[in-house]
């Protein structure tokens, strides 16, 4: 009876660290982007939806979910990796306040976008990436009712970004477009 040779263990671990890595950087461009403050009103606008947008589209539905599973998990922990932590407050409470719907439709999102934008060229993925606008709305806009008056909630929590959105969602489309051959090596990991 012959058996194949081993692999070296290296190489066995490789596609294992190289998906934990995607993961952990991830989760760190999710907190990079909460960050990120551009003055706009009622709220500061951050760049949570650019960089859930462009994580599901470079790495697919699995790492991506994974990387927005491990910045809420953070997020839940206490650390303060959520727009406007600390001085918003930190953990599950941060979690529940306006934006917490928000935050679980960029998990959803993630895996959204990432499923349907595999394969696509430019167009594909801004398409996918506007469906995926629809269940962070959705879950972020049910949330927000809970905190602010029925009459406002569209006003508060979609009119101020709608535009924003689509024109984040616009950049990630060109800028993949512009670096397909980087998207070919981390597309792997997600699929």
């Amino acid at each position: 009876m012959s058996h194949a040779p081993a692999r070296p263990l290296e190489n066995r671990w490789m596609p294992t660290a190289r998906t934990a890595l995607a993961v952990i950087a991830g989760a760190a461009v999710m907190t990079l982007a909460a960050k990120v403050q551009i003055p706009f009103w009622p709220v500061p606008m951050t760049l949570h939806t650019m960089a859930a947008m462009a994580i599901a589209v470079a790495f697919g539905p699995r790492v991506a979910v994974s990387a927005m599973l491990a910045y809420l998990a953070a997020g839940a922990a206490g650390l303060p990796v959520f727009s406007g932590t600390p001085e918003r407050g930190i953990g599950l409470a941060y979690m529940a306040g306006p934006t917490g719907g928000y935050l679980f439709g960029y998990l959803v999102a993630a895996w959204l976008v990432g499923t349907l934008a595999a394969g696509k060229a430019t167009l594909g993925r801004f398409l996918a990436m506007l469906a995926g606008l629809a269940p962070v709305y959705a879950f972020g806009l049910a949330w927000l009712a809970v905190h602010v008056p029925a009459d406002r909630l569209l006003a508060a929590g979609l009119a101020p970004f709608l535009i924003g959105d689509i024109v984040k969602i616009g950049v990630v489309a060109a800028g993949s477009a512009a670096v397909p051959a980087a998207l070919a090596r981390l597309g792997g990991l997600g699929r």
